[in-house]
């Protein structure tokens, strides 16, 4: 097996990524750019997205690492618009843009069309995040489109079989396909239920960080391969183990969280940048397969299909979004609405690998042995459609919030509500101290005492000190002063023990253990002011 090609898609990705930090256009779409024109190099393998390789192993910890960030609280506040988006506009835009499809493509059955809806329907977990991140949405619509694409994929990948079935002539019915939605749906929720809890107990008690991290790995996989093994949901079952164990995370000890976060962020960097990156390399493997269809035809097809899936997003977003308002009872609970918020939603509606990993999942013949109708034009659409949500939406979407005069995050409320937390901690910390060092078997010396309340008063002033004004003449504000001096004070101390490495005074090994402990001391002083 040559492993060169994967090599240079996970080390050219993640390079362009890295690059994209410093320029202002959004990563996803700089990688979709570059791919495709590295596409196009001589010499550049064919890189065939495997729908047995996407779905079992990139979808799960894209899934997982997306869940675990997203708020468990905050999703089942918004639990109603995330349903609507997740399985009812999935639905909607199946049929919408397969009957258009049907319309506008002669020859193309219906059943091929509808196969076509549902590959397209469900917007892209990694994209809806990526974008969210980057253009800063306030925090109730980056859920809504969280929560929408960590459960789409369920309901996309349910009706994308019951269109196939119908599609290959194996006499699938709707009232069939509802019926198999609702077992996997149940199934994944179930067995997403049934495992939560002991993965959890298993990870607070290992005792090593490394185990615990190995296992953090392995979590996704475990979920979704056991799901889909007794025909239930992966996605949904990765995405209730992923939430259970984000919303319960305080109970693992710190050096797991501290090694998790990192973990996870290069999982999360790596994964996201080669997918985006697939998605600009499988040009050259789509126009092989287009054949019969001339250029001026498939763009037209391809530009009817866009706009029929920008359009039935909001079509589906503003009813949705104000009809259940008509109930007073709604109205009081979620609070007002401007028809901005549905806009935005409406807009953010990003496709991505999913679709693509699904559309090869199609199979090249029938039932009776003949080729699969269109095949090679649905892949075309669903590639020209994927590449048109992210260029156009993602271009657009950070001007567009701009020019709407969107409201972004109050950063000084939310600072205040973080020193008021802070206080409140610092007091029952306070508290427990005091009631620790009253009991002889706590006595500590006057100086070790004092330090552990200096700490405290650090750790609690550090949040009201980034309320406060700005050196005149560093341009500083307390606490970068702080982070700064910090910083300085040790990599001295680095320094000297380095230098007493090199002159053979102390060993590798003392040198790594005091390294780790200034390495702990600066995250500490990092965390503080942040």
């Amino acid at each position: 097996m040559d492993v060169m090609p994967l090599l240079l898609l996970v080390a050219g990705s993640a390079a362009v990524a890295a690059a994209g930090r410093r320029v202002p256009v959004p990563v996803p779409l700089l990688l979709v750019a570059v791919g495709l024109m590295v596409s196009y190099v001589p010499g550049v393998p064919d890189y065939t997205l495997d729908p047995h390789i996407v779905l079992p192993l990139l979808l799960p910890p894209l899934l997982y690492t997306a869940a675990t960030d997203s708020s468990y609280l905050d999703l089942r506040a918004q639990l109603r618009p995330v349903a609507l988006l997740s399985v009812g506009y999935v639905l909607f835009a199946t049929f919408v843009v397969g009957a258009a499809a049907y319309l506008i493509v002669p020859g193309l059955p219906l059943t091929a069309a509808l196969v076509l809806g549902a590959v397209v329907a469900p917007p892209d977990a990694v994209a809806a995040t990526a974008v969210a991140r980057r253009v800063g949405l306030p925090s109730r619509i980056t859920t809504i489109l969280q929560g929408e694409s960590l459960v789409n994929d369920a309901t996309a990948i349910t009706a994308f079989r019951v269109a196939l079935a119908a599609a290959v002539g194996e006499g699938a019915t709707w009232a069939g396909g509802i019926l198999e939605f609702v077992v996997a749906a149940i199934g994944g929720i179930g067995m997403g239920l049934v495992l939560m809890v002991p993965l959890h107990w298993l990870r607070t008690h290992l005792r090593e960080a490394l185990l615990q991290n190995t296992l953090s790995l392995l979590i996704p996989f475990v979920a979704y391969a056991v799901a889909e093994q007794v025909h239930a949901s992966g996605v949904l079952a990765v995405v209730v183990v992923a939430l259970y164990l984000g919303h319960r995370a305080w109970e693992v000890d710190f050096a797991t969280r501290l090694q998790e976060e990192a973990v996870w962020k290069m999982v999360a960097f790596v994964l996201e940048s080669a997918v985006f990156a697939l998605i600009g390399l499988q040009l050259p493997v789509v126009l092989k397969g287009l054949g019969e269809y001339e250029g001026a035809e498939a763009a037209w097809y391809a530009v009817a299909v866009f706009l029929v899936v920008a359009a039935a997003r909001f079509v589906w977003v503003y009813p949705a979004t104000f009809l259940p308002r008509l109930s007073a009872r709604v109205r009081a609970r979620e609070g007002e609405m401007s028809w901005k918020g549905p806009f935005i939603i409406g807009w953010a509606g990003m496709r991505g690998v999913v679709s693509l990993a699904i559309a090869f999942s199609i199979p090249l013949t029938v039932h009776d042995g003949g080729p699969f109708p269109e095949r090679n034009l649905i892949l075309f659409l669903t590639f020209t459609t994927v590449i048109g949500t992210l260029v156009v939406q993602g271009v657009t979407l950070p001007p567009l919030i701009r020019l709407l005069k969107f409201p972004t995050r109050d950063v000084r409320t939310e600072t205040l509500a973080e020193a008021n937390a802070q206080a409140q901690a610092s007091r029952a910390a306070e508290q427990r101290l005091d009631d620790l060092l009253a009991d002889e078997r706590n006595a500590l010396p006057g100086p070790l005492a004092d330090r552990l309340r200096r700490v405290l008063e650090r750790r609690r002033n550090a949040v009201w000190e980034r309320l406060g004004q700005v050196n005149q003449v560093s341009g500083e504000t307390v606490d970068d002063t702080y982070r700064r001096l910090s910083r300085e004070m040790i990599g001295a101390e680095r320094d000297v023990f380095v230098r007493l490495r090199d002159g053979r005074y102390i060993d590798d090994e003392m040198l790594r253990t005091l390294l780790r402990r200034l390495d702990l001391e600066e995250a500490a002083a990092y965390r503080e002011t942040t």
